[in-house]
């Protein structure tokens, strides 16, 4: 461990935004631990919530002891997400105890943080940042500020991502990653999910969205090739007859009417997808 080690103290500090320890090998103990930085009487502190029994638990200490917590509880955890200002760290620890470190440099960058125990909801893609997709379908302006009217359709976005992000330590960083995303609509999610995995974490991933309405196929596909989104294709056809793929990691699906959703789970299981999402109530 005495790499993680060097890794925490080097990074426990003003730069430091997030981390998310996983995979347990005894869920008793602890089934995950999310860790954030705190600003308390002018101090950078950090804050453990640790996740048990459906329970949550709090600490707030300082970067030495922050550090020591964090390499006693992962000698239960099996994988470990780290992220500063700069750079992503996913860290593996195999069942002989061997510590695997893997750096990416973010190619998006956030703004500086709010360190107030009051602060604001975090949203992973905030305002004031623009987002060419989100300007295109009318839900922020140019300036990067959210449409009053869309502010709904905004956190729907954010919330969506806040999944995606928990499940982000079981996808692998070393192949091209392939995602369906069934009945796509106009894309909002669709676009989000490329956007926060390619172009903000680095992923290889390739995105297929499928829906029957042939225009806003077409008007999808012409967006995409706008962002220069290479690896993400719009296609019209249902459910029930696509078969474009053989191997997938993730399916993505509205709650859907009729038999839609039995298809969509039919192959999700057949392709062995690592994981299978479903995001009810949220609008095409």
């Amino acid at each position: 461990m005495d790499k993680l080690k060097i890794l925490l103290q080097d990074n426990l500090n003003i730069e430091f935004r997030s981390a998310v320890l996983s995979n347990p090998r005894q869920k008793d103990i602890a089934e995950k631990i999310k860790v954030r930085p705190l600003l308390s009487k002018e101090k950078l502190i950090f804050q453990i919530e640790t996740f048990r029994n459906h329970q949550a638990f709090h600490r707030n200490v300082e970067s030495g002891e922050a550090c020591m917590l964090l390499l006693k509880e992962m000698e239960n955890m099996r994988q470990l997400q780290m992220e500063t200002a700069k750079c992503l760290y996913t860290i593996l620890v195999s069942k002989k105890g061997k510590v695997t470190i893997k750096k990416k440099a973010l190619v998006c960058g956030r703004k500086e943080i709010d360190l107030s125990h009051n602060r604001k909801k975090r949203y992973i893609l905030e305002e004031g940042v623009p987002v060419p997709f989100l300007k295109d379908l009318g839900v922020m302006t140019e300036e990067g500020k959210i449409v009053h009217s869309r502010f709904d359709k905004f956190r729907q976005i954010n919330r969506f991502l806040e999944f995606i992000e928990d499940i982000l330590p079981e996808l692998d960083k070393d192949r091209e990653l392939t995602v369906v995303d069934f009945g796509c609509g106009k894309s909002y999610l669709t676009f989000a999910m490329y956007y926060y995995l390619h172009e903000c974490k680095g992923y290889d991933i390739r995105i297929i969205g499928l829906d029957l309405k042939k225009e806003v196929i077409a008007h999808c596909s012409q967006l995409g090739k706008k962002y220069g989104y290479e690896k993400l294709t719009f296609l019209e056809g249902d459910i029930a007859g696509y078969t474009g793929v053989e191997q997938v990691d993730m399916v993505v699906t509205l709650h859907a009417c009729d038999t839609a959703t039995d298809y969509a789970l039919a192959k999700a299981v057949g392709w062995g997808g690592e994981g299978y999402l479903i995001r009810p109530l949220l609008s095409a």
